[in-house]
């Protein structure tokens, strides 16, 4: 049976565990290291006062506000994967607790999937059972004004058929109408937004889900997942867990560009929400000594390395081996240097040549001896190195 409450100390160190192993750094310690050269608080954005932000979208907006103010954003090297929670040591838990995984600063398919990929891992840590993944794409903005259209010629044509509360909304805000369709169960012939992408949205989101397949991450495509407003675009998807959902995620470019209008960039995110109790009595300085232990650096370089990093992620963390990476970062050389800053002894590096022969070079950082290691069997062969 599904858990209704987790505590939260369980909670945050599993967020803690699963961020470490798939590339993901807390915004806690980002911010920490830009305290400096932090910006004046500012408020929200003007631009934003227009829209209507869904609860999720308030929440990454929340999150752009803490980027922006502690000048926290990614640069052309170094896309910046963060994980980033409501939890604060020392004082009570909220009532309802968000776990934040967000890439920044890259518009591959390969960030959604290491999005979901996570998230993935943490749900099935914390309600203790599979959760189902449903995947849509709403596409770019050309992708839904045209998907408005057809939505709204629909709605004329089932007029006499549909609930009449549908027809007056689809006058003004045909997603929404939609979104009403759904929920009355009565939106079986309606158009699905994949039928409508543009030849570039197409693209990336059958990249996604390849992407998803070869990491061996199970997926439903939900045709009539909707996300709507100026927030959301091209890839949304939700996690079931216990019959109700427990996560959402989208792209957000557009989001983007009121907290970054002068150097925006792509992002795409998801929040989980829990219900938790108790409070986290350990000060948040005493969790950096655990990136002080991690002995291997995993470097790749590829897309079937990476492909292979992601899947690889689980084995490592179920054994117990600790390890990090930098999966969205695809320099070599600024791979080393992430990896030399967190000082771990062993770096495990993987080339198109690895990839294929199913093999890892492990290299002592201080010695720079190596050795290179088949795939399988491998954390209990890494397990002698620590």
């Amino acid at each position: 049976m599904m858990r209704d409450l987790i505590p939260v100390e369980e909670l945050l160190n599993k967020a803690s565990a699963v961020g470490q192993y798939y590339g993901f750094t807390p915004l806690s310690a980002l911010t920490a290291r830009a305290r400096g050269s932090a910006r004046p608080k500012a408020g929200y954005p003007e631009t934003l006062a227009h829209l209507a932000l869904d609860p999720v979208a308030e929440t990454v907006a929340s999150f752009l506000k803490h980027c922006q103010n502690t000048s926290c954003a990614p640069t052309l090297r170094q896309p910046l994967f963060i994980w980033h929670t409501n939890i604060t040591p020392g004082r009570p838990t909220p009532k309802r607790v968000t776990i934040q995984f967000h890439a920044l600063g890259t518009d591959r398919a390969l960030a959604d999937a290491v999005v979901i990929r996570a998230l993935s891992a943490l749900a099935r840590d914390l309600f203790r059972e599979e959760p189902v993944v449903r995947i849509n794409s709403m596409g770019d903005k050309e992708t839904r004004a045209r998907y408005a259209r057809e939505l709204s010629s629909f709605f004329k044509k089932r007029a006499e058929t549909l609930p009449e509360e549908c027809i007056t909304c689809a006058k003004q805000d045909a997603l929404l109408a939609a979104e009403i369709a759904i929920e009355r169960e009565c939106a079986e012939d309606m158009p699905a937004s994949s039928e409508h992408l543009s030849d570039a949205s197409r693209k990336r989101f059958e990249d996604l889900l390849e992407y998803l397949e070869m990491i061996g991450t199970s997926y439903e495509l939900a045709r009539h997942l909707i996300s709507r407003g100026n927030i959301w675009n091209d890839t949304c998807f939700e996690l079931i867990a216990g019959g109700r959902r427990v996560a959402w995620g989208s792209r957000y470019n557009d989001l983007v560009r009121h907290f970054f209008p002068s150097a925006p960039f792509n992002a795409t995110g998801a929040v989980l929400t829990v219900a938790s109790e108790g409070t986290v009595v350990k000060p948040a300085r005493s969790r950096k000594k655990s990136s002080a232990r991690l002995r291997f650096s995993f470097v790749h370089i590829g897309d079937e390395a990476k492909r292979l990093s992601i899947g690889l992620a689980e084995e490592f963390r179920h054994a117990r081996v600790s390890l990090t990476q930098n999966i969205g970062v695809e320099s070599l050389t600024e791979q080393l240097h992430l990896a030399e800053r967190r000082g771990s002894p062993y770096l495990l590096i993987m080339g198109r040549k690895e990839a294929l022969e199913n093999s890892v070079i492990v290299r002592n950082r201080k010695t720079q001896e190596q050795v290179i290691l088949p795939l399988t069997g491998l954390t209990e062969r890494l397990k002698s190195f620590a």
